[in-house]
């Protein structure tokens, strides 16, 4: 990165005038918190410029992912003032949708269990993981199977499940999820787009 003479100088003096007035006993927080933003938006003005669409409602909102160019992660996304819709705008979900990236320190990788009663997490692997789903699915849906129709035929029907769609997903997969869960007999199936 080009740095001016110009841009030096500010800089040297601004420091200069940090260090001298700390000196003095004067909070300088807001003064660092300003300067650690000087950084990221440096790195931002020279990041390659990708826009998406926010996953999280019908109404698509337009985002500018920011990527790094030298590691290739994202440090930023923001409204994209461009576009039609949103101009710009986000909600509180799509604000704060860089905290879903790698860069949330945060951000679970692990599946992690806890038994009934304990106070302790296990790290357990995908497949325990999707054998104990199944195997609880499963024998809920064999104690539960109880229902009967006029006729006196078992129903596929369980009350004792329920599934609740996430906003994370697109219209083509809520309706596979919906599906799935009418085959396996749920009736309180609903959609967080819905509430």
């Amino acid at each position: 990165m080009n740095i001016t003479r110009r841009r030096f100088l500010s800089m040297s003096g601004a420091i200069g005038s940090g260090v001298a007035l700390s000196s003095l006993g004067l909070d300088l927080t807001a003064v660092t918190a300003h300067a650690a933003g000087l950084g990221k938006m440096d790195r931002i003005r020279t990041a390659r410029q990708t826009i998406s669409i926010c996953c999280y409602c019908s109404v698509g909102c337009g985002l500018l992912c920011s990527t790094d160019r030298l590691t290739g992660k994202i440090i930023n996304i923001e409204g994209d003032p461009d576009h039609p819709i949103s101009e710009g705008s986000l909600c509180a979900k799509g604000a704060g949708i860089f905290g879903l990236t790698e860069a949330n320190p945060k951000r679970l990788r692990k599946v992690l269990y806890r038994a009934p009663k304990s106070d302790k997490w296990e790290e357990k692997d995908w497949n325990w993981t999707l054998q104990r789903i199944a195997r609880l699915v499963k024998d809920t849906r064999d104690a539960d199977f109880i229902a009967k129709n006029d006729k006196g035929e078992l129903v596929n029907r369980v009350e004792t499940i329920a599934h609740y769609g996430s906003s994370n997903i697109g219209n083509e997969e809520c309706w596979t999820l919906s599906v799935a869960c009418r085959a396996m007999g749920l009736v309180n199936i609903d959609h967080q787009a819905r509430v």
